[in-house]
């Protein structure tokens, strides 16, 4: 199968999934931009193993999209068997969309995910326009599938795949000492509360800060996302909070270390259409409380079970679930067992099998 993909950057968690899936077809990705302009420097290192990638000429619109008329030349080609469309939002796809629906070209569309908002009449006949000229659709969770039938999408054609940034080889079962890990970063803390992400409001590093003023000291609370800004800095200074650490930004073994010694993974986003942080907590045997704005916790987290919910904007109700598996270590072990069972299907490897078993004329589980 020669398979033509079109996405907006190469991000580290899709190339790892492109270089998969072309272990298994004849891949060729375009990108609209070489790296989100929100993104540090370590983004903008990749190499394509496994796919052809082309990097395409145009103007940036976005942080992570741009217009690039040379898309024309690639969805015209009919040497390609299939071809998946994702980031609706960018007039790259847009031209795509246009000149495939003008030439009767049928083709999928994808989404990491999404959630159902209201918008302009324009975007909204866009994908409505996009949707009915499409065959099929790789959706990641419930909300994203009310999402693509919002715009017209039959049920029967929305097919669900486990999205991830982790291989099968990451999957090893956590192991439930921490003290090592904790030791090799210097941590003190008896219990450790973590989150990984940019410092911007729609990640609610605001939030946690705010959860972390009204938790008990002796709790430590570690966020990895670089340089704090200013406004953070100062905070943490006049509430006292000398139990917060802001670690600068981590990359694999370094990044599982804090996630090994970790007791806890706070995610107080404001609007993630997934969230892979969640899935790499939960891989790790963390259990997550999440705000009910990420897809990843509203699909893999079981409230009460492997994790929590607590509502966006809430940092009292997060400070009162940090309270709550922070006494009692019973509960957080037996949710980071369940947290892990939930999460240790969602591989690349996964990914890559679902898309295939479409692309090839099957339909896997919705539910999967």
């Amino acid at each position: 199968m020669k398979l033509l993909f079109l996405t907006n950057i190469p991000s580290p968690y899709r190339v790892d999934f492109f270089s998969e899936l072309g272990k298994s077809c004849d891949l060729t990705v375009t990108f609209e931009k070489r790296a989100s302009d929100e993104r540090d420097e370590s983004w903008k290192r990749f190499s394509f193993d496994g796919f052809r990638g082309v990097i395409l000429k145009g103007v940036s619109t976005a942080v992570d999209s741009a217009f690039c008329p040379g898309i024309g030349k690639f969805v015209r080609d009919r040497s390609f068997d299939e071809v998946i469309v994702s980031n609706l939002a960018s007039p790259t796809t847009l031209l795509a969309v246009l000149i495939m629906r003008m030439r009767r070209r049928r083709y999928y569309i994808e989404a990491d995910g999404a959630f159902v908002r209201s918008e302009s009449l324009i975007k909204r006949a866009f994908k409505k326009f996009a949707v009915k000229g499409a065959k099929g659709f790789f959706s990641t969770s419930k909300e994203c599938d009310r999402y693509f039938m919002k715009y017209g999408a039959d049920e029967n054609a929305i097919f669900r795949y486990p999205f991830s940034s982790l291989k099968e080889s990451d999957m090893t079962a956590p192991h439930p000492d921490k003290k090592e890990a904790r030791e090799l970063l210097g941590i003190k803390e008896e219990t450790v509360v973590l989150n990984v992400g940019r410092y911007s409001r729609v990640k609610g590093s605001d939030v946690l800060l705010k959860a972390a003023a009204l938790s008990d000291r002796g709790i430590g609370f570690y966020i990895v996302g670089g340089e704090p800004p200013e406004e953070f800095v100062q905070a943490k200074e006049d509430n006292g909070l000398k139990n917060l650490h802001f670690i600068e930004f981590k990359r694999g073994g370094e990044l599982d270390a804090y996630y090994s010694a970790a007791d806890i993974f706070v995610f107080p986003t404001r609007g993630d259409v997934w969230g892979l942080v969640v899935n790499e907590a939960m891989a790790h045997g963390v259990p997550v409380i999440s705000t009910d704005m990420s897809n990843a916790a509203r699909e893999l987290i079981t409230p009460g079970e492997n994790g929590m919910i607590v509502p966006s904007e809430d940092p009292e109700a997060m400070a009162k679930a940090i309270a709550l598996l922070a006494s009692d270590p019973e509960k957080r072990a037996a949710f980071g067992k369940k947290a892990y069972d939930a999460v240790k299907g969602h591989t690349i490897e996964a990914m890559c099998r679902a898309h295939l078993e479409v692309l090839s004329g099957g339909a896997p589980d919705k539910e999967q």
